[in-house]
């Protein structure tokens, strides 16, 4: 296959912290690659560098001739005061750009500039452009296509920036977290979408289902070294275990062959001084490689859960509504000792609004919650914590407890307790405000974890967290002796963790399914299966009386230019009728009979233009 993109000897690194050196890599046309590395590796900014949106310190990054690249950013940006139609329409391409120019010369109602924009429009064979933009963003869940961007949720600014890139159509997609704040069904479209489409993928993701489904090559960055994979996620996880095995083994043998030399460098010079310089030389070389470390820095999650009882909460009859939004209604539960649970539902349908009601923080409108005394919550929230940025790490810390209880009755000080969330005694003298994402959820975890909770809900916890953190943290929690409800769009995560599950699917209802959500998953495209069979079965039944539809609420680009020719049209065929009856009207002449073929014709036209111009009316 032919290279689309070479990346020579890149390095990048701020101050005195190295991100990446040296890295060289190619990819080749068709290529999807998942890019593997630790928080705080510089993967975004590895990203960054390939857009053209960072400066690399040395190295270079060539692009094929004339390639079209496509980038999503882990958190999108758009210029205030945008809609999410002129949001999706400010992406790069000629095609975007045509379409825009004549949005706006629609808009500024020039002739002129709507003749000029139109010819463009034309050229590019652009007209279903509007069509196709509008139904992704609906099957996106972005239905208001006026609403301001300022106002939108994280996700639903995620969801438009993913519109925009799969809109420009690009040979070159570079992907940073795409699944970071979306809800599942949106991630499995886009994993659909990546799968099916013949574009060049390079991409950053926790998310090992996807990574596992969607990419052929695992691209991993480790102590400034590249490694690649030719393989999906799993393959990639054989091979690296096999590679560190494989290196472990040879640094064993490095170690033992200096032990050797460096007995022999010891001696007096004149015994070694007849020796080859070559030898000496390899001692060096020998000393040098010896200094790998193969030791994994990983956090260590071994605090220690409170007591808990055999009571844990009863929920009875809640009810929670915002306006017209249904959230609970008349909702009933009784949770048991060491359950597990996960909690799914589409963005808005309120999983948040759930578990805040049970810790209090948010009333319900009607019933109530039964929580046991022994019940201790801890809540990691996906809005973060509160910390006071003017501080620094360690008193984040200290100002909850002066020591940390683990597991096996064992205390220690914040200090000790901070490095095993991989904060070195540096790293806890940073003002918060300067920690990294993935160092911000660390902390958070950490200030969660400290207090000893027996009862964990954790909303939204994979976002920011490494691959290599997230499979401790499951390690973790399916050892931990309490109660856990988990939120997350990361289905391996929930696989990995939770016996049953709470669907939430709108209007207050809730179903409890029993399984994994891979289980929960299966079962549901069965029951979409069978829904299928059986409107496919009614839709070969007679047909029913048509019914009134719904006034659509726009125009489209396509329907506009339809409606402009008709318009046109109809003028020239009212004229020709016109003309046709003044010459019926002054007595004829030797061609009455063609003529009279062409006036009823000319009304049949003129009937079927003026019926669909009103139809398109309607939409204005």
């Amino acid at each position: 296959m032919a290279n689309v993109l070479s990346i020579e000897k890149l390095t990048k690194s701020y101050g005195d912290r190295v991100l990446f050196a040296d890295v060289t890599l190619g990819v080749d046309e068709g290529q999807k690659i998942g890019i593997v590395a630790k928080n705080g590796t510089g993967k975004s900014t590895f990203l960054g560098i390939l857009a053209g949106r960072e400066d690399a310190d040395s190295g270079s990054v060539v692009f094929a001739d004339g390639l079209r690249a496509g980038f999503l950013e882990q958190t999108p940006v758009f210029a205030p005061g945008m809609t999410v139609i002129e949001a999706a329409l400010a992406g790069d391409g000629d095609v975007a750009e045509a379409v825009r120019a004549y949005m706006e010369a629609m808009e500024a109602g020039s002739p002129e500039e709507q003749a000029k924009a139109s010819q463009r429009v034309d050229a590019l064979d652009a007209w279903d452009y509007e069509d196709r933009l509008r139904s992704l963003l609906s099957r996106l869940g972005l239905d208001e296509m006026t609403a301001q961007v300022d106002r939108l949720s994280g996700g639903q600014r995620k969801r438009l920036a993913i519109a925009r890139v799969v809109m420009q159509d690009p040979d070159i997609i570079i992907l940073d977290e795409p699944t970071n704040h979306l809800d599942i069904p949106v991630i499995e479209w886009l994993e659909g979408y990546l799968r099916r489409s013949k574009a060049t993928l390079l991409m950053v993701t926790h998310d090992r289902y996807f990574l596992d489904r969607v990419c052929n090559c695992i691209v991993e960055i480790d102590n400034a070294t590249v490694y690649t994979y030719a393989g999906n996620y799993d393959y990639f996880l054989r091979r690296r275990a096999e590679r560190i095995e494989a290196m472990a083994t040879e640094l064993a043998r490095v170690k033992n062959t200096l032990r050797r030399e460096q007995e022999w460098m010891s001696r007096q010079p004149q015994a070694r001084a007849g020796k080859a310089k070559f030898r000496i030389d390899s001692f060096y070389d020998l000393k040098e490689r010896s200094r790998v470390r193969l030791d994994e820095k990983n956090i260590s999650l071994d605090a220690k859960a409170s007591y808990i009882g055999s009571k844990i909460f009863e929920a009875e009859g809640i009810s929670k509504r915002f306006g017209d939004k249904v959230i609970l209604d008349g909702f009933s539960y009784t949770f048991a000792r060491g359950e597990k649970l996960g909690l799914i539902g589409a963005n808005g349908v309120g999983k948040s609004t759930f578990i805040k009601m049970l810790q209090g923080i948010v009333a319900q409108d009607e019933g109530r919650w039964n929580v046991g005394e022994t019940v201790r919550f801890g809540y990691y929230s996906q809005d973060g914590i509160a910390f006071d940025n003017t501080k620094k790490v360690i008193d984040a810390v200290t100002e909850i407890a002066e020591d940390i209880s683990l597991a096996e009755g064992e205390r220690i000080a914040p200090m000790q307790y901070l490095q095993r969330f991989l904060f070195s005694p540096a790293d806890q003298q940073k003002y918060i405000h300067t920690l990294s994402g993935g160092e911000r959820c660390r902390l958070h975890l950490a200030t969660v974890l400290m207090r000893r909770p027996n009862f964990l809900i954790l909303d939204e916890p994979t976002n920011d967290l490494d691959i290599m953190t997230l499979g401790i943290l499951e390690e973790y929690l399916a050892e931990f002796k309490g109660c856990v409800i988990v939120i997350s769009h990361d289905r391996f995560f929930l696989d990995s963790i939770v016996d049953h599950i709470f669907v939430m699917e709108g209007a207050g209802v809730v179903k409890d399914f029993p399984g994994t959500y891979t289980e929960y998953r299966a079962w549901a495209d069965e029951r979409d299966r069978a829904d299928e069979r059986r409107r496919a079965e009614a839709a070969a039944k007679p047909a029913e009386k048509p019914r009134l539809t719904e006034r659509p609420a726009k125009m489209t680009f396509k329907e506009r230019r339809e409606f402009e020719a008709l318009t046109a049209a109809i003028e020239a065929l009212t004229a020709e009728k016109a003309e046709l009856e003044a010459y019926f009207n002054s007595g004829g002449g030797d061609d009455i009979v063609s003529r009279s073929a062409r006036f009823e014709a000319l009304k049949n036209e003129l009937d079927e233009a003026e019926m669909r111009w009103l139809e398109l009316s309607e939409k204005q």
